[in-house]
């Protein structure tokens, strides 16, 4: 099987690496991903240099506003997605990184699920995602998906919904 989890950097990394262990084998995959949009007011900020890489050594003349487009969307990315990528780490899951651009991100999404080849897709609902003015990226998702998807709801660590339940934990049984 392979674990496509999508994050915008809001999900709980420490519960939802304890689910994708759950749900992974020796054999299975995991890639997380991540959406960035990079506004087209973004390329004059590149253009007037007020966005540097934090690499040490600085990309030749941006070579192209594609390559500086491309760096920092790879940046922010690794940036946003560190603390899932190490929890899934700490409990001996590998996972891919792919950070990718683009404005609208549910689509994205969905088109890499396709491209590694995702057989699940793990993402988080933080807001109400049917029913409401606003369209959330969950629920454009799973109107889109060809795959299962599987939600993560948004848990305040006051939420008495799972008493006994610890802080952060996905799953209302545990003691």
């Amino acid at each position: 099987m392979h674990v496509l989890i999508a994050t915008s950097g809001v999900l709980p990394p420490a519960p939802v690496a304890d689910l994708t262990a759950r749900l992974v084998g020796g054999d299975d995959r995991v890639s997380v991903v991540t959406v960035i949009e990079a506004p087209l007011d973004f390329l004059g900020v590149l253009e007037e240099e007020a966005w540097h890489p934090l690499e040490a050594e600085p990309v030749p003349d941006l070579e192209s506003q594609q390559a500086a487009v491309r760096r920092y969307v790879e940046e922010r990315g690794q940036r946003l997605a560190a603390p899932l990528v190490a929890a899934l780490a700490s409990r001996g899951i590998a996972a891919d990184l792919i950070c990718e651009e683009g404005a609208d991100p549910a689509a994205v999404i969905c088109k890499v699920a396709d491209a590694v080849g995702a057989d699940l897709l793990l993402m988080g609902a933080t807001r109400q995602i049917f029913g409401s003015a606003w369209r959330s990226v969950s629920a454009g998702v799973t109107e889109r998906a060809r795959i299962p998807v599987l939600l993560v709801p948004h848990v305040e660590p006051s939420d008495e919904r799972a008493e006994g339940a610890p802080k952060g934990s996905l799953d209302p049984t545990a003691n």
